[in-house]
């Protein structure tokens, strides 16, 4: 009996070197999803075709896109700038950009990548103010403030009312995964802590607040966001919906941090009387990670695009519970499951075997 074809299905992953990007593109060539991936550099390793081209220049995407044709589109980029009025200008602006240089292509889904944010606020005005309260619904409205999120939005639903494709926007909380020079890895840059804390002789101290120290929280895995996004771009009723994604567990960092840092072999310190930033902590740590290096034939040189301290201080010192709610996916079908924990492992074994930590 004849059986009909599955559709051929082009994805355009942008931001594909990135911790969700690279996730998209390994779990869609794994799929045999024709896969274009744009980004800076190409992904080592990856059956996918790279395109570079500059988001914030109409003229370079319509150049590089000239001759794509994708189907499906995920947007995981993002720049970021001094303030959010250049946050917005500059963030809403690629996605306008890209958008408009796909107008000749059958793209049907767009998936764009967004962030909690969405109810906390923008870095500069963060915590600050009246908010929703806890488990955020995707149903909030949004705050009164200028956040970028709120223009990527607005730009993707005047870009599917013009063009007529459907889309979906993927509110993640802290997203690990793996990468390497990526602005906001939590995973990567508490396995550098440990190895320079490990080399210095130091404990394992927990950088942030006392209510994320006790509160509880909920985190994001990389392949458990592709998973996501995928499904939403491929799933009929799920589009035109905008969802909230994390692992679907919570803890309390209480009993996360002992844990993480007996998997390095480390004592550890908890909350104690202040937050203890890690920007302070690691404050001049470029000779040991140098020692680390030499010592155990590291393949990263640069701590700067091993650890990003700022990013895990700005969420882990939180004078607020963060908790997202998932029903809207799960009763939409959507059944991924992570447990965080599970996750930290994973990635500080694999950033071992390739040799990026000790």
């Amino acid at each position: 009996m004849d059986t009909p074809e599955t559709p051929a299905r082009t994805a355009l992953v942008v931001g594909a070197s990135g911790i969700t990007g690279s996730a998209i593109v390994e779990q869609l060539t794994s799929q045999d999803w024709d896969v274009v991936a744009l980004s800076r550099n190409p992904l080592p390793g990856s059956t996918a075709r790279h395109i570079s081209a500059d988001l914030r220049s109409a003229e370079s995407l319509e150049t590089a896109l000239a001759q794509e044709r994708p189907t499906h589109v995920f947007f995981t980029a993002w720049s970021r700038q001094a303030t959010e009025k250049e946050n917005i200008e500059v963030n809403a602006g690629m996605v306008r950009n890209l958008l408009g240089a796909l107008t000749h292509a059958p793209v049907e889904h767009v998936a764009l990548m967004t962030g909690l944010k969405h109810y906390l606020g923008p870095f500069e005005a963060y915590g600050q103010g009246e908010m929703p309260d806890t488990p955020f619904l995707e149903e909030e409205p949004r705050l009164p403030v200028e956040n970028f999120y709120y223009a990527q939005e607005d730009e993707l639903w005047a870009a599917a009312e013009r063009q007529g494709f459907g889309w979906s926007v993927h509110r993640a909380h802290t997203v690990i995964g793996h990468a390497v020079g990526n602005a906001m890895n939590m995973a990567l840059t508490l396995a550098a802590q440990a190895a320079i804390c490990r080399e210095t002789g130091r404990p394992f101290v927990f950088p942030g607040s006392e209510t994320q120290w006790n509160s509880l929280t909920d985190m994001t895995d990389a392949t458990l966001l592709a998973e996501h996004m995928i499904w939403a771009a491929t799933t009929e009723n799920a589009r035109d919906e905008a969802y909230n994604v994390v692992n679907g567990d919570v803890f309390r960092w209480r009993r996360m941090w002992p844990a993480l840092a007996d998997y390095f072999g480390l004592d550890w310190e908890g909350y104690q009387e202040a937050p203890r930033p890690l920007e302070e902590q690691m404050r001049g740590a470029e000779d040991s990670w140098a020692r680390i290096v030499a010592q155990h034939g590291l393949a990263e040189p640069i701590l700067a695009r091993v650890a990003s301290w700022w990013h895990t201080d700005a969420d882990l010192g939180r004078p607020i519970e963060v908790v997202a709610d998932m029903s809207k996916s799960r009763l939409a079908g959507f059944s991924g499951y992570r447990r965080t924990q599970d996750c930290f492992t994973r990635l500080f074994d694999r950033y071992r075997a390739e040799r990026i930590v000790p």
